[in-house]
């Protein structure tokens, strides 16, 4: 029985700049620690190597220090790294993997697929078809020469790419790096172990993409794991098992309020995150002036709990009630402002709608903080809901 653990997309080195600068340094460490929980379970599960399918680093221009830190991170597993070039990455004439060279960086046990060649690993019962991309952007197929390579019969035949598989994937990440569909069964693998795509995703029993260890962006489609993959023998169909890798938990949260039970459950919601969640809240529908500072409120606190928490309310529409307005004591011409601004909200173009929107938000905000009591106004309306 041959072990193979499959992980991909590792993006070192990134920086998630639109992210909090406090929060920003400790998402792009916890890629480095992802690293070191993958050499922890190539461990614990006695796998015969690593495969690594594209984008070890987030850009050619890393650190040294990145460097020497992701190939530190390794050392908990003493058997084959197999690592392949993806399009952050791309196997250039000058690299990331010549400079990682140049600084002696790669350990003795990490092997770097950086030609398209068959690769033997007699001990560990398998030989590698890898494609490595040399540049960001190809138009063909890199693992087309698969097909007709030799190998040796009693050793598996195992791919190794980073590109699109066509048809089966999103068409906006159709168009480079494409890999046919029936590349396992045409080149007679037992395995295609694919990266680019962040999901953990099965193509067919024997094409899988692992998806990154850790999530980076804000999507449904089971990211955060490794892939155990047990082949028994030569022709074999192999067994493959999602391993939890992750530290953070990204998530969307969809929000729309219409009646006062959906804003009590927003709240819960944000009041259940941890600092294990990276979250984007994302809330439509209309909502009376003291709903909204309580959502704000809510928001605060969450902000402190949460790793990040970000929020859009570009679709909810602040509706102030004339309960509202007359506890921001609103006469007159202001009063004739705010009702102006409370119905420019449903104007058919979608930017003056914004901006109404965003001016109600303020000049209701600014007001409020006029009011003595109406803070205490409000306090008592949530004690009412609680």
């Amino acid at each position: 029985m041959i072990r193979l653990l499959h992980t991909a997309d590792w993006q070192i080195g990134r920086q998630f700049a639109t992210f909090d600068p406090e929060h920003a340094p400790i998402l792009a460490e916890a890629r480095i620690t992802a690293v070191e929980r993958l050499a922890g379970l190539a461990s614990q599960h006695k796998v015969d190597a690593v495969l690594v399918a594209g984008d070890v680093f987030d850009a050619q221009t890393v650190s040294d220090r990145t460097i020497r830190r992701l190939f530190n991170a390794l050392a908990g597993f003493a058997g084959p790294w197999l690592m392949l070039p993806g399009n952050h990455d791309a196997a250039l004439a000058e690299s990331v993997w010549t400079r990682a060279q140049r600084l002696r960086a790669v350990p003795p046990n990490v092997h770097l697929m950086l030609t398209a060649e068959v690769r033997l690993f007699k001990d560990q019962g398998f030989s590698v078809l890898p494609a490595p991309l040399a540049q960001r952007h190809t138009y063909g197929d890199l693992t087309s020469w698969f097909d007709g390579a030799e190998t040796p019969a009693d050793l598996l035949r195992i791919g190794l790419a980073h590109g699109s598989v066509q048809g089966i994937l999103a068409e906006d990440i159709d168009s480079t790096n494409p890999i046919a569909p029936n590349r396992a069964a045409n080149a007679r693998l037992d395995y295609l172990a694919l990266g680019d795509w962040h999901g953990c995703k099965r193509i067919d029993a024997r094409t899988w993409y692992s998806g990154t260890p850790e999530p980076d962006r804000f999507k449904a489609n089971d990211s955060g794991q490794a892939l155990l993959v047990e082949i028994a023998t030569p022709g074999a169909e192999p067994r493959v098992t999602p391993l939890l890798v992750a530290e953070f938990q990204w998530q969307t949260m969809n929000v729309v309020l219409r009646v006062e039970s959906d804003l009590d459950q927003v709240l819960a919601q944000l009041a259940d995150l941890s600092s294990q969640d990276v979250a984007d809240l994302r809330v439509q529908g209309h909502i009376d002036l003291v709903g909204m500072q309580r959502l704000q409120d809510a928001i605060g606190r969450a902000e402190a709990q949460a790793r990040h928490l970000q929020a859009d309310f570009s679709n909810l529409q602040l509706v102030p009630t004339d309960e509202d307005i007359a506890g921001l004591q609103a006469d007159g011409y202001l009063g004739e402002v705010i009702a102006e601004l409370r119905d420019a909200q449903g104007h058919h173009d979608r930017g003056h709608a914004r901006t109404a929107h965003d001016a109600l938000t303020l000049l209701t905000t600014l007001l409020a903080k006029r009011v003595p009591d109406y803070s205490a106004r409000t306090a008592e309306s949530v004690m009412e809901a609680a």
